[in-house]
C-alpha cells in the first residue's frame, strides 16, 4: 500500500514476557480512567497483585497512598508500596522478593535520574526485569515511563526547536530496548529536545507521549496508543544533522528525521518503524502471548 499503512512483518516473542505500558504522565484518574483500567485488568483484574515503586517521587509516602486506593477501587486484590531511598535499601533481598509474587509493577513519576540513580544495577532492577520476563505487566507514568527505556531523557530545555546542549541522556533501566521517551510532551513544549536527543542517538526510536496517553510495547516490538492524547514517533535513522560539531546553544540542523504521530485506536512497529494494521497488530500480540 503506498499510504504507509502496510502490514508489517510482525515477528513472534519469546517467552511469556509481558507488555510495557509507558504513560505520559497526568493520566485520568478521577473519570473514564481508560489507562489506569487497562492497567488493572492486564495485571489480573480481581486477582492482580500490585507493586508500586515510589522511589521517583520526592512525596513517595503520598504516592503510595493514591496509587493504592486507586488500585484497589478498581478492583486488584492487593497492592505493596516500595519506596527505597538509597541504592542499599534497593540491593535487599527483601526488596526484591516483594516482586516475587506480583503480577503487575507500577513505576509513579517525579524525577526519573534520582529513580534510576538509586534502582539501576540493584536487586529491585534485576527484579523489574524478572517479573516482566514472566509475564508481569511492568508500567510507568511521567518519570516512571522515562526510566523504563534502554536510553533516558535525564533533564532538557523545552521549545520545538532542537538545539545544542538543551538536552542531557542517562542509561535507563532498559525494559523497553532501543528507545528513548519524553513525557508531557505536547503539554511542555518538548519536541527540540526530543529531536536533539536523536540527533545524537539516529539508532534509537524517540517516543514523545502526551498527557493522559500511554504507548502499550508488546513483546514483539509492536506500540498500541490508548488515551486521550498521542505517541509522537522519530524516526532519526536516515537524518542528518550538524550535532557533532556544535557549541554552546546553537540551533541544530536536523534534516530527513521521520515524525509520526499515534493518536488512540493506532498500532506502531516500532521495529520496522511504520504504521501497521490495527487486525495485524492485535492478531500478532494475542499469537504472541498465547
Amino acid at each position: 500500500m503506498s499510504d504507509g499503512r502496510r502490514r508489517a512483518n510482525l515477528a513472534p516473542a519469546s517467552g511469556a514476557a509481558a507488555p510495557v505500558m509507558l504513560i505520559g504522565g497526568a493520566e485520568d484518574k478521577l473519570r473514564g480512567r481508560q489507562i489506569l483500567k487497562r492497567f488493572v485488568k492486564q495485571a489480573g483484574g480481581a486477582q492482580a497483585r500490585i507493586a508500586v515503586v515510589a522511589t521517583a517521587s520526592e512525596i513517595s509516602e503520598q504516592a503510595l497512598q493514591l496509587y493504592e486506593s486507586l488500585f484497589l477501587e478498581l478492583g486488584a486484590a492487593g497492592v505493596t508500596g516500595l519506596r527505597p531511598q538509597e541504592r542499599a535499601e534497593a540491593d535487599r533481598p527483601e526488596t526484591k522478593s516483594l516482586l516475587s509474587e506480583a503480577t503487575a509493577v507500577f513505576l509513579t513519576g517525579g524525577n526519573q535520574l534520582r529513580l534510576t540513580s538509586i534502582v539501576a544495577g540493584t536487586r529491585l532492577h534485576r527484579a523489574l526485569h524478572l517479573a516482566q520476563d514472566r509475564g508481569a505487566m511492568v508500567a510507568g507514568t511521567s518519570a516512571g515511563a522515562s526510566a523504563l527505556a534502554s536510553h533516558m531523557m535525564a533533564f532538557g530545555q523545552p521549545g520545538a526547536t532542537p538545539r545544542h546542549g538543551h538536552v542531557q541522556t542517562a542509561a535507563g533501566l532498559a525494559l523497553v530496548e532501543g528507545t528513548i521517551v519524553d513525557q508531557h510532551f505536547e503539554q511542555r513544549t518538548r519536541l527540540g529536545r526530543l529531536l536533539s536527543a536523536i540527533a545524537q542517538s539516529p539508532s534509537l526510536v524517540g517516543l514523545g507521549l502526551d498527557e493522559d496517553t500511554c504507548a502499550i510495547v508488546h513483546p514483539n516490538h509492536t506500540m498500541e496508543v490508548i488515551g486521550r492524547g498521542a505517541v509522537t514517533v522519530v524516526d532519526g535513522s536516515h537524518m542528518e544533522t550538524d550535532a557533532y560539531r556544535l557549541r554552546g546553544r546553537r540551533p541544530m540542523m536536523v534534516s530527513g528525521a521521520r515524525l509520526h504521530s499515534i493518536p488512540s485506536g493506532y498500532w506502531f512497529d516500532l521495529r520496522a518503524r511504520e504504521l501497521i494494521h490495527e487486525e495485524g497488530a492485535r492478531t500478532s500480540a494475542r499469537e504472541a502471548s498465547e
